[in-house]
Parts: structure tokens; C-alpha cells; sequence
């Protein structure tokens, strides 16, 4: 894992990204407290949250294009305020993945891998038992990331609490 140098007056964006129900909320608010205090100051954003706030309709392809990349532009401004931000969304899109790399100055990409029958038969989301479509793994063709700087796996047979416990451990190897 090659670590990544942090640049200075400027917040880190955590993109905590996964399939709907991996974890990635319950995951991002957990390691959050460890995050300010290795980091500083640190706000957590879900992607379901931001859709909510300013009633985000669209759920095409082309829909969920947009909408990341307001959400991306929307870290990118809060982390030039040298405030960290840990991002948990979808946004399963290698354009989305490759703009933020090329576009924050610190940029951690966290891919929460979990099988989406494993998923499913949890119960994690209610979505994927209901008559909808436009769903990110079954209608929608997921883009998984192909060189995450961390990847944690959800199988559903660990504790929250532990995943996280990982992920923190990881950045800490990650970041100097």
C-alpha cells in the first residue's frame, strides 16, 4: 500500500463508497471521533442524507452522474476549509472515483466490498425487496473500484464496531 503525504491547510476527503446496505454510514459515523483526533475537525455527509436535504429525484445512470458529481464538488469546497469530510455513497462510478483523485488534495477512497446476495438476504436495505428500479447492482451495472487505497470486507460475519476498528487502523497506515 503506498502511502499518501497529506497537504497541509487542507481537509481530507474520506470517500467511503460501497453497494446500499454494505455499511458504509454505519461505518463512516463510527470512525469519525478517531478521525478528528488524529485529524482534526471532521463532519460526516451520507449520500441518502444530501438527496433528502434537497430532494435529489433522479436515480438513472446519467441522474446519479450528476448528483455525485455535486456531491463531490460540495466536499471539495468544504475540505479546502481544512475541514475533513468522511463521504459514505454509492457513487460506484470510475469518472467519479478518477475526479477526485485528480481534483482534493487529500483523498482517501474506502471501498466497502460486501456481496449483494449477502446483502440481501440480511435484510441491510429495504430497497432491494421492493418493486423498484434504477438499483445500483441489480438495474444499474455497479463500476467497483479497482485500486481503492483501502478495502474492508462485509460479509456480515463481523461486528460494526470491528470493521471500523479496521478502517482506522488502516488510515493510520495510510496517511502521513
Amino acid at each position: 500500500m503506498k502511502k499518501i503525504k497529506l497537504k497541509k491547510n487542507k481537509g481530507i476527503l474520506f470517500w467511503v463508497t460501497g453497494l446500499s446496505g454494505s455499511g458504509k454510514t454505519r461505518i463512516a459515523k463510527r470512525i469519525v471521533g478517531d478521525i478528528t483526533k488524529s485529524y482534526g475537525k471532521t463532519i460526516v455527509l451520507s449520500g441518502d442524507d444530501i438527496r433528502n436535504i434537497f430532494k435529489l429525484k433522479g436515480y438513472s445512470y446519467k441522474d446519479r452522474l450528476d448528483t455525485v458529481f455535486k456531491y463531490c464538488k460540495l466536499a471539495k469546497n468544504i475540505t479546502s476549509q481544512n475541514v475533513n469530510v468522511i463521504f459514505a455513497v454509492i457513487g460506484m462510478m470510475d469518472k467519479i472515483r478518477s475526479w477526485n483523485r485528480k481534483n482534493q488534495n487529500n483523498y482517501v477512497e474506502i471501498f466497502i466490498k460486501s456481496d449483494l446476495k449477502k446483502i440481501i438476504k440480511a435484510k441491510k436495505k429495504k430497497l432491494y425487496h421492493k418493486k423498484i428500479s434504477k438499483i445500483v447492482g441489480i438495474d444499474i451495472q455497479p463500476e467497483f473500484p479497482k485500486n481503492p487505497h483501502i478495502k474492508i470486507i462485509n460479509n456480515f460475519d463481523k461486528d460494526i464496531n470491528y470493521l471500523s476498528k479496521e478502517v482506522v487502523k488502516k488510515i493510520k497506515n495510510l496517511l502521513y
